[in-house]
């Protein structure tokens, strides 16, 4: 309208041209500097490299990736290429080439998913590059000539809902909120089945064990809704199971006409296991947080499958995590953890039992591999801890036993001594403690210690087999990974203790572990380093602002260090998301308050900080660069600050230092990659 003003469009780009010209000063100031400093660790940089080099050799797993067995075809993947096998002839080395990567052109990218038709006559695979974390699907028509049907980009989960039928989801900004539906004979075509409207909300598909329902997956941090398509039946719509219920989490599996719901649903609020005459499924595991946290299994009639019908077929104890589970034609088996030890539940359909089977007490993960054929008589996985490399077993149904499997002979770790201990927190609660460190090593408290943390979505700290770990093992350090409260190690409710409103309570928790190891002989500050990676590094920032003189380094990896900026840019793609962990603090002015009491960027101040090394990704999509080149820049700003203010005796400035990879992305990047940083 006449006399309106209209906004200097000129004022809003000379903001946007400044503020990208400090990034670009602030990120080549960095990297001149990380190139001063880094020829000062060559020696050690060369040496850890061959040692790390040689570890990899000796001790990884190497029976190829999890075998997909279908009848009597073996399908298997190795350094790029997928193969398929007679199975009399897989361990003979006889099979033939269906797919390469280098042959196609995607030499840079890494196999991510495979997923073969019922009828074998279709295959399709993820590629994708460790600069992106979008991927895409390509279709192979197989036979004597594989030859590429279809590509299709930014895919993220997809599964084959009948021989010629494929369902997949779209990724876009780390979102995937659309589901599709092709065909490939008759009359080709794709139509959009499903798209979630609730940008909390991520789909993804996962098709039962017995292939009769593929799942159609909308998950919140907190909350789920799951859809069924009938696989006899791929074109009708989808149908859905429960309606979303804010806090009620559930997931599907399917078993001779019953539906067996995984649930968080009923008193109290953890995981249990449903039944529904029809119906069950569990999450995919290739997607969301690879843990059930705690559950309890029910089931429920098909034609009436809400809430409502469900009745409880089991629960585990109070305090004990299902961190995965299989479903088997007359067999259920759960791997459960409890105060840190991992054991076996197998529940048997047809006499009603469960039994429970301990594990080695060394065991902190498990890798359960692939079972295409449900009605298998034995389950494969395989277990490691940070120093341990994966040891395979079986646990066989008929004979209800476990079998250790000798796959190939590598070296015993048999000096590290595996300790769990209980700190006892602010408020009094126990926080869970796992300690390793070489059983020769003498007066631990002169040994360095490595202290590892993360404490968010519930998810476990990643406890599986570093090859560095077991370096720093033999050069006599102590690990210590504390369970603190945000984290998912005592299932739901340790969860909720430590998001949003309770955040402070992981930072209490921290710090009551490092104070208990040094109380205990295991170290002390002046050798203790501290460790987090992504959303770990809100609860290692904070402790270094409010409690530096307890450690002497610290080392982030991709670090989420700037919570409170970043939860006021709703255009950053994973915010609106993340509220349910972190609060609203556009909206609640108490949770914008409480944010700025912890936030590690917010909290800097002059004063002696340990030594700091960052490893950030210029191409990070989830953690934006900008916010830790300002973290860097303000942290080494107060330590010389305070430095120039007191001119005590010993008085020394800390290294922070910054290496940004113009390479690599958050998630996990090939073994060349983590070698190199």
């Amino acid at each position: 309208q006449e006399g309106t003003k209209v906004p200097s469009k000129r004022k809003q780009n000379t903001s946007i041209v400044t503020s990208d010209l400090l990034h670009k000063n602030l990120l080549k100031s960095e990297q001149e500097n990380w190139n001063d400093i880094s020829p000062t660790y060559k020696a050690m940089t060369k040496r850890i490299k061959e040692k790390l080099e040689e570890l990899h050799d000796m001790y990884t797993l190497n029976p190829g990736s999890p075998r997909m067995r279908f009848g009597e075809n073996v399908y298997f993947e190795e350094n790029g290429c997928i193969f398929l096998a007679k199975a009399d002839d897989v361990d003979e080395g006889n099979a033939d080439i269906l797919f390469s990567i280098e042959d196609l052109g995607f030499s840079d990218a890494f196999i991510q998913r495979i997923r073969i038709s019922p009828d074998q006559r279709y295959m399709a695979i993820s590629l994708k590059s460790e600069n992106s974390e979008e991927a895409i699907c390509i279709i192979m028509k197989l036979g004597n000539f594989p030859v590429v049907e279809k590509v299709i980009p930014s895919v993220f989960s997809f599964e084959w809902a009948a021989n010629d039928v494929l369902y997949y989801t779209t990724q876009k900004n780390l979102k995937c909120q659309n589901v599709f539906m092709t065909t490939f004979t008759y009359q080709k075509h794709t139509k959009l089945v499903y798209t979630e409207q609730d940008a909390r909300f991520f789909v993804d598909l996962y098709c039962t064990k017995d292939r009769r329902f593929l799942t159609i997956n909308s998950n919140s941090k907190t909350t789920s809704e799951v859809w069924l398509v009938d696989c006899r039946h791929p074109f009708e719509s989808p149908a859905l199971v429960q309606a979303r219920t804010t806090g009620v989490i559930y997931h599907i599996e399917h078993r001779k006409e019953q539906l067996y719901i995984l649930t968080t649903y009923g008193e109290p609020a953890e995981y249990k296991a449903i039944l529904t005459d029809n119906y069950i499924h569990r999450i995919n595991l290739d997607t969301y947080c690879r843990s059930y946290r705690n559950s309890t299994l029910m089931k429920a009639p098909v034609a009436s499958s809400g809430k409502e019908n469900w009745q409880l077929v089991y629960a585990p104890e109070k305090k004990t995590k299902l961190v995965d589970f299989e479903m088997f034609s007359d067999d259920c088996i759960m791997f459960l953890k409890n105060a840190g030890h991992l054991y076996l539940n197998v529940i048997s359909f047809v006499s009603h039992s469960v039994q429970s089977i301990q594990l080695p007490t060394w065991a902190c993960e498990f890798e359960l591999e692939s079972h295409p054929e449900h009605t298998t008589s034995t389950c494969y996985f395989q277990l490691s801890s940070p120093v341990h490399p994966p040891k395979r077993f079986a646990y066989s149904f008929k004979e209800n036993n476990l079998i250790e499997q000798a796959v190939q002979e590598v070296p015993i770790i048999t000096n590290c001594h595996t300790t769990r201990l209980l700190a006892k927190s602010k408020d009094e609660t126990s926080v869970p403690i796992t300690v390793f460190h070489n059983k020769n090593s003498k007066e631990l408290h002169r040994s360095p210690l490595l202290v590892h943390v993360y404490g968010a979505y519930g998810i476990d700290l990643n406890m599986s087999f570093k090859e560095e770990k077991l370096i720093l093992i033999e050069e006599g350090w102590i690990l210590a990974y504390c369970h603190v409260r945000g984290g998912g190690e005592q299932g739901l409710s340790w969860h909720r203790d430590g998001c949003q409103h309770n955040k402070l309570k992981g930072l209490h928790d921290l710090r009551a572990c490092i104070m208990l190891l040094h109380e205990l002989g295991f170290s002390q500050p002046k050798h203790t380093a501290l460790a987090a990676a992504s959303a770990g590094g809100v609860l290692a920032g904070a402790l270094c602002n409010t409690d530096p003189a307890l450690i002497r380094a610290m080392v982030l990896q991709a670090p989420f260090v700037d919570v409170l900026n970043t939860m006021m840019k709703t255009h950053l793609p994973l915010t609106i998301e993340e509220q349910e962990e972190w609060g609203n603090p556009l909206e609640d002015e108490k949770c914008m308050e409480y944010i700025k009491s912890y936030c590690p960027y917010q909290n800097i101040k002059p004063q002696c900080y340990p030594s700091v090394f960052i490893t950030a990704y210029e191409n990070d999509e989830r953690i934006p660069l900008t916010g830790i080149l300002q973290y860097v820049q303000k942290l080494r700003k107060a330590a010389l600050d305070h430095a120039s203010r007191t001119s005590k005796k010993g008085n020394w400035i800390p290294n922070i230092i910054l290496d940004v990879q113009a390479n690599g992305s958050h998630c996990d990047s090939s073994w060349e990659h983590s070698l190199d940083e």
